[in-house]
């Protein structure tokens, strides 16, 4: 017979973790699923700024110590990739090599960068190339750097670099801009940004860092640009299509849900980067996993 849990949370980011740190403080038995490495996209980072109390740390040594305190309070850990939920009095989560029962289910697996496709971007993570303008910007004071995108987050991302860098190029394949027409006006009348529109980076050039990436306009025309840093803002994949039959989602993929993280189905919450909100980081991913247990625990004391 199956191990019956409180609590089954699937994604062992910084929600994930957090959640099953507070469920477990709650006395409620734990099981945390992940289908890669715990930590997710952090673990990468050289060096975390914006968290507090950790300043220079690096995301593999802040999910190790998250990691190290999750097995110390006595959570189940596994390491499968969850593709399903079945609702019931009692939740199933079904995954690549078995099943995992669960009064309750918290849904902390995060998104993932929608990348440009150029040869060597994957290389050059932390290098040079980001996909977090708030979590790396600092790094990159009175240098030249560009940005990729049409949307409200690239404009963002633009925006608050210009307080930051020396100059800001910001790459984008058409003519015009799917963000706020006010943002768009308001980096038109800053003098350190750069509009290279109708165009593409197609080749980025690298030695231990990033040194330049080349453009390409819809023309054929080839530019190279010096840059030592390059954020791409393209876009994000949440990983809710697998349990789209327990909760409700976005167009654009994302978790629906309150600050609460309760979704359409009682006793199934979501925490973290798969959620739809306005702000994407660490210290909110943390806040999530501690609501979503919390909310959790509550639901358990009442079946």
């Amino acid at each position: 017979m199956e191990k019956l849990f409180d609590v089954v949370i699937i994604g062992a980011g910084t929600a994930g973790m957090t959640a099953a740190i507070y469920a477990r403080r709650a006395s409620k038995t734990v099981l945390l699923i992940e289908a890669k490495s715990y930590g997710g996209q952090i673990i990468n980072t050289p060096h975390i700024d914006n968290y507090p109390a950790n300043p220079g740390i690096s995301g593999y040594d802040f999910a190790t110590a998250i990691f190290e305190q999750v097995k110390a309070s006595g959570a189940e850990i596994v390491f499968d990739k969850a593709v399903n939920i079945i609702d019931g009095k009692i939740k199933k989560v079904l995954t690549e090599n078995g099943e995992y029962e669960g009064k309750a289910v918290i849904i902390a697996t995060g998104s993932e960068n929608r990348k440009l496709g150029v040869e060597g971007e994957d290389m050059l993570v932390g290098r040079g190339v980001s996909y977090c303008a708030t979590c790396d910007g600092a790094f990159f004071r009175g240098k030249k750097v560009a940005v990729v995108g049409g949307g409200n987050t690239a404009l963002e991302d633009a925006l608050y670099l210009s307080d930051i860098a020396e100059t800001v190029y910001l790459i984008h394949r058409r003519d015009g801009f799917r963000g706020d027409e006010a943002t768009v006006e308001n980096l038109k009348n800053r003098k350190n940004v750069v509009f290279v529109l109708n165009s593409r980076v197609t080749k980025l050039t690298a030695e231990k860092r990033l040194k330049s990436i080349e453009v390409t306009d819809n023309d054929g025309n080839v530019t190279e640009i010096e840059v030592n840093g390059l954020f791409v803002a393209v876009g994000r994949i949440p990983e809710n299509q697998n349990f789209s039959s327990v909760i409700e989602l976005d167009p654009a993929g994302y978790a629906v849900s309150g600050e609460d993280c309760k979704t359409k189905t009682p006793g199934i919450f979501v925490a973290g980067d798969n959620r739809a909100k306005e702000l994407r980081q660490l210290v909110t991913a943390a806040a999530d996993g501690a609501a979503a247990a919390t909310e959790a625990v509550k639901y358990l004391n009442t079946i």
